[in-house]
């Protein structure tokens, strides 16, 4: 099959879909993509099918189950090595399988990702390669899965946020004309419900290069003044999803828009509902502005906090791919972004997201 062949549009019972081509896999051996072994979860883009605003729901997080628990790291109990990534963020762990936990370990695994902010799994091929049905089943115990407005996902599987890269396409919300890739955000903050924990693998990547950061907000408003602290939580701040929206109907990262973008408002400073702990809640690519604050001073406040987040090396932690890796983070005590170093070698980066929906944003002041 030539490359040329390999994009092609199908019918399908959700409506037109154009699936996108890619080259390298995770070895970083070229190969055609008949022979792909995860051309299944290659994005798919539906021009046709669209959905309903989001509605509100009630979100149980399955980390407070586990408070009451007597060991609440009890499902690490097999783990052959588990490692402190940094002081303030991330865990690494080798010997626990994912696909192995109870719904009790689950609720664990979700208490400790919420505790650290980042958890590392090794060697979960197993996960990896159970298919869809299976993140589903997975992603929902966390949470209502939340279906992208933009980005592609594999063919009639909505709730899976795909992010790709090769020699020819890129479908990550990149912006050329600026002198880095590196973008601090926490996924999808616009919406109303924000994530929660959330699940993410490649299962093809460069041979080199392609980390995530990710920046601990917890640990980050922890090195404020008391005073400012305390004046951060008396703003909330508009989170926009228009740029994004925008930027997909000019005929970028696959052209479509699912969804009407919505703008919501968020308190500055969040409260964890399970940990009780506060973080700092703004980004870059969604945050547009503080409310009533004048232009110049929302601005200034703005572009402090961000350069605080980007600079707080002692807040950050780096993940290095390799592959089986499975990662889990809680975007409402972190932020995160990719590394896109890897252009020049044209291969293939290519990634699943699992993206459940969790509460709505309470600042202390309200809780």
């Amino acid at each position: 099959m030539s490359t040329e062949t390999i994009v092609k549009t199908v019918t399908s019972a959700v409506g037109q879909l154009s699936v996108q081509p890619a080259q390298a896999d995770s070895t970083s051996t070229v190969q055609s993509e008949d022979t792909y072994k995860y051309q299944h979860l290659l994005p798919a883009f539906d021009n046709n099918k669209k959905y309903a605003p989001l509605r509100a729901f009630d979100h149980v997080d399955p980390g407070h189950r586990a408070l009451s628990h007597p060991n609440p790291i009890s499902f690490l109990g097999n783990a052959t090595r588990v490692t402190e990534m940094t002081p303030n963020l991330g865990t690494e762990v080798e010997g626990v399988q994912l696909l192995s936990l109870s719904h009790q370990e689950r609720d664990q695994l979700a208490l400790h990702v919420a505790r650290r902010g980042l958890m590392v799994f090794r060697n979960q091929n197993d996960f990896i390669d159970s298919g869809i049905d299976s993140y589903r089943e997975w992603g929902s115990y966390f949470g209502r899965l939340h279906i992208h407005p933009t980005s592609g996902h594999p063919l009639n599987a909505p709730e899976l946020h795909l992010v790709y890269r090769d020699a020819h396409s890129t479908f990550n919300f990149e912006l050329d004309d600026r002198i880095t890739t590196t973008l601090w955000h926490t996924d999808v903050s616009y919406e109303v419900q924000p994530p929660g924990l959330t699940t993410f693998f490649l299962v093809a990547q460069p041979s080199t290069g392609g980390d995530t950061l990710f920046v601990s907000t917890v640990s980050v408003l922890k090195s404020l003044s008391a005073q400012f602290v305390a004046f951060l939580r008396t703003l909330k701040a508009v989170h926009s999803g228009i740029e994004q929206a925008d930027h997909s109907r000019s005929g970028k990262r696959g052209g479509v828009v699912r969804r009407e973008p919505v703008e919501t408002i968020h308190p500055v400073i969040r409260k964890h509902p399970v940990t009780g702990e506060e973080a700092l809640y703004i980004n870059k690519q969604f945050t547009k502005g503080i409310v009533g604050l004048k232009r110049e001073e929302s601005d200034n406040i703005l572009n402090f906090l961000y350069d605080h987040v980007a600079k707080n090396g002692e807040s950050q932690a780096r993940v290095h791919w390799t592959p089986g890796t499975v990662v889990l983070w809680d975007n409402r005590v972190t932020a995160h972004s990719a590394i896109v170093d890897y252009k020049e070698s044209k291969e293939r980066r290519h990634g699943v997201r699992i993206t459940p929906q969790a509460d709505r944003p309470v600042s202390a002041l309200e809780a």
